[in-house]
């Protein structure tokens, strides 16, 4: 092996059992860079294409276990690649812009994730976004059931992170007296876009107000949330959740980006206050906070679903609101894109029930209209 472990071009070798990562960008600048900070992380090399025309000879060569795609480009751009690639050779594609619109687009085709680009003269900032990408590389990895090992050389030493009590202290359900209405909260990560889009046109205008915290970089989420509302198959109002808004019947708020989501008693119904703090389990907005603050506000008359996903947000959540009296359901591992989240909250026990993503709809109605919550216990 040559000194440093490179071959004579410069690139490192691979290593046994690593995975091969395909940068597709039209800029030699920005390949290097993206070389660079992917192969920090040692269970990754990478492969690299000017377009999609040459991604598509490498492709001839090996299939990777990751892509990721630049947008814009001048021969093809990233969309067009990405939508004949899910066709004819669907894989895990993580994809970099800075347009909204596009993002959801590519979401919607099928790409795990979407990043910002970052601004590359922003050393301070250009850390944090490494790590996102690695973050969101190794996702893609787990969604193509590919095995990332965090015991391997190059996994970060330490996991420092904070839970939902930096935001919301624990305490028990206390009862409310008089009539409460019933509310659903949904936390949802790798894979939600299209499992959302299949999901949301079932309900009905009947429906408990619906929170939603999908895992999604903040300045997507308006134009996530405006695609699917314009759905002509949906059937209920959705919108990104403002500050002291009313949980609705009939209507879905979007936890916006950089903002916690907790659920508050008002009256017989429910707001949502929108909290500054830390990332909890990773993630701000948190999954973890959005079922802790559903177990304390409304206990029995909430219901919480959580879905694909990497790691574990939610789960300890949708734990604490099961042992409020909450109906609780995890999706199943067959349909999950990445069955992280759920199979955390039912190793844990928190799923009272556990569906594929078609039938999560039917199981809430069907709590919706129970008339006796301990029908679900």
């Amino acid at each position: 092996m040559n000194p440093g472990g490179r071959n004579p071009t410069g690139t490192r070798l691979a290593e046994p059992g690593s995975i091969e990562v395909l940068v597709v960008d039209d800029s030699a600048v920005i390949r290097q860079r993206l070389r660079s900070i992917i192969e920090s992380d040692r269970r990754f090399h990478v492969v690299l294409a000017a377009d999609p025309y040459e991604a598509v000879e490498r492709l001839k060569v090996s299939v990777p276990g990751v892509i990721v795609l630049d947008v814009e480009m001048p021969r093809m751009d990233g969309l067009t690649f990405l939508k004949k690639l899910m066709r004819q050779h669907p894989m895990p594609v993580v994809l970099c812009t800075t347009q909204a619109e596009r993002a959801v687009t590519a979401l919607e085709m099928g790409a795990i994730e979407v990043i910002s680009k970052p601004d590359w003269n922003q050393a301070t900032r250009l850390a944090e976004w490494s790590q996102t990408l690695l973050e969101s590389i190794r996702n893609a990895a787990q969604a193509g059931r590919l095995a990332i090992h965090d015991d391997r050389p190059g996994a970060p030493a330490s996991d420092r992170r904070y839970s939902a009590d930096v935001v919301l202290p624990q305490h028990p359900y206390l009862p409310h007296n008089g009539p409460s209405e019933r509310i659903i909260v949904i936390g949802i990560s790798t894979g939600g876009v299209q499992a959302l889009h299949r999901m949301i046109p079932a309900f009905s205008p009947a429906t408990p107000g619906i929170v939603i915290v999908q895992h999604m970089p903040a300045e997507f989420i308006p134009a996530f949330a405006r695609r699917l509302g314009d759905d002509p198959e949906v059937k209920i109002e959705i919108a990104v959740a403002r500050q002291h808004e009313s949980i609705r019947p009939g209507r879905a708020l979007i936890v916006p980006g950089e903002k916690h989501g907790l659920i508050r008693r008002a009256g017989a119904g429910y707001r949502i206050e929108l909290v500054d703090g830390p990332p909890v389990c990773r993630h701000r907005p948190s999954v973890e906070v959005l079922f802790r603050s559903a177990a304390q506000a409304a206990g029995p008359n909430a219901a919480g679903v959580i879905m694909t996903g990497m790691r574990d947000d939610g789960a300890i959540g949708l734990l604490e609101m099961r042992e409020a009296g909450a109906m609780t359901i995890a999706q199943n591992e067959a349909t999950c894109t990445v069955f992280g989240m759920p199979r955390e909250a039912i190793r844990r026990g928190a799923a009272k029930a556990v569906v594929p993503l078609d039938a999560i709809p039917a199981t809430l109605m069907g709590w919706a209209a129970s008339s006796d919550t301990g029908t679900w216990h």
